[in-house]
């Protein structure tokens, strides 16, 4: 990503370089679906096992380590029957129409539920990609900041759902990039300029996480506003579930802070939401959002099972598979060294170096019965591809120590 500054009669700068991307991305591409390790349509078997089908009737059963149900929740009994009961009791799965027409009675549940869970003013949308589609051009308009138009700064390690919207936001205000964590960097950004905005991941998805109390102290100190993705971060942290970035505000998020969440990945049901502070701010949002102004819910089935999920992030059970993940994440470590080891975060990168090597080594992982994510450019820099593992609350400690044999096994072939 380039440092990019565009705004109202300035000189247009390039924020995408797609056809640059596919080029030197497509032979990986390639090559990992040539081994069988991408777009893999499987069945469900117990646990965080798959079937995996090889040729004409029979299948081959692997443990998968590569979705993000970091509670192991998204086969939970009681989301899959939230689910089932909420579609059966209204009839339909869904509504083709703007919310800001018609919006199903068990939705106005949900969002009531969660702000009660999380302790903010939650707004749900299809996917996280739809909320920081409808978020991001309204935090650049200033409509959020007293009129003033922001200096949109963006994180270089920002998830692509964030950085795709640059050259819409940059059609309201300048935008820039800065170096991953770079609080010197943000903090001069902020002496220069009135009015700044921060978009940034809470925790990262290749791993890592925001400095989230010294942005607030950033925040205290410049009026700093905060836009924090943490999909990935949800329900893992917090007795509640609140997630990494916002079980770290517990005098809450205040006038000049939005977080984003997935009611998939550690919630366990599907969806995304944005976690506002006032009143005006959800007026505009749902007025203005694109995706609540211009598409629909989330759908029946999905409502029903986050109204089952955020039940069980009231219960002991919750903490029970925190620490479940916290164990098994330990035990990774100690036999899987990687820069994210002792953190608490849920997701371990092996890096390889090589594409070609990453993705074989990733095919001799598949073979031991474990599937792992081959990660190359654009996921990760040139030159840094690896395997993406995600330990779960819903594995085993035997599955565990079998995937790091084959990982370790793989590395040294």
């Amino acid at each position: 990503m380039q440092e990019a500054v565009s705004g109202a009669g300035s000189a247009k700068t390039s924020h995408r370089n797609t056809a640059g991307l596919i080029s030197h991305a497509s032979p990986h591409f390639a090559a990992a679906h040539l081994d069988g390790l991408m777009a893999l349509y499987v069945h469900p078997s117990d646990g965080r096992a798959v079937e995996l089908p090889v040729w004409e009737r029979r299948s081959e059963r692997v443990v998968d380590f590569v979705r993000c149900s970091y509670l192991g929740l998204d086969n939970h009994p009681s989301i899959i029957e939230g689910a089932i009961e909420t579609v059966r009791r209204y009839g339909t799965l869904h509504w083709s129409c703007a919310r800001t027409r018609l919006n199903f009675a068990v939705l106005g549940d949900l969002e009531d539920a969660l702000s009660d869970l999380f302790g903010a003013r939650v707004i749900t949308y299809t996917t996280v990609l739809a909320a920081n589609l409808s978020a991001l051009p309204l935090i650049a308009s200033g409509v959020l900041t007293a009129g003033k138009k922001p200096v949109m700064v963006f994180d270089r390690l920002a998830h692509a759902t964030l950085a795709f919207n640059k050259p819409v936001v940059a059609e309201e205000c300048e935008v820039r990039t800065i170096g991953h964590n770079d609080l010197q960097a943000l903090e001069e950004i902020c002496r220069q300029n009135d009015t700044v905005a921060y978009v940034c991941d809470g925790v990262y998805s290749m791993g890592g996480c925001a400095p989230i109390k010294e942005l607030r102290e950033l925040q205290d100190r410049y009026g700093l506003f905060l836009y924090i993705d943490d999909a990935h971060g949800i329900s893992i942290f917090g007795e509640r579930g609140e997630g990494f970035a916002r079980s770290q505000m517990p005098d809450g998020l205040g006038d000049r802070t939005i977080i984003a969440a997935s009611l998939g990945k550690g919630f366990g049901a599907s969806g995304g939401m944005l976690m506002l502070a006032t009143a005006f701010q959800e007026e505009i949002f749902r007025r203005f959002a694109l995706a609540h102004a211009f598409s629909a819910s989330i759908n029946v089935a999905a409502i029903g099972a986050a109204l089952a999920s955020q039940s069980v992030h009231h219960t002991p059970e919750l903490g029970v598979r925190q620490r479940a993940l916290a164990e098994y994440i330990s035990l990774f470590d100690e036999l899987v060294p990687t820069a994210q080891s002792g953190s608490r975060l849920p997701i371990r990168t092996v890096v390889v170096g090589d594409e070609l090597a990453a993705i074989g080594a990733a095919r001799l992982v598949l073979d031991s019965g474990y599937y792992t994510s081959a990660i190359f450019f654009p996921t990760v820099a040139k030159g840094r591809a690896g395997l993406r593992i995600c330990p779960t609350a819903g594995h085993t400690a035997a599955e565990v120590r079998a995937v790091a044999v084959a990982i370790n096994r793989a590395l040294k072939g």
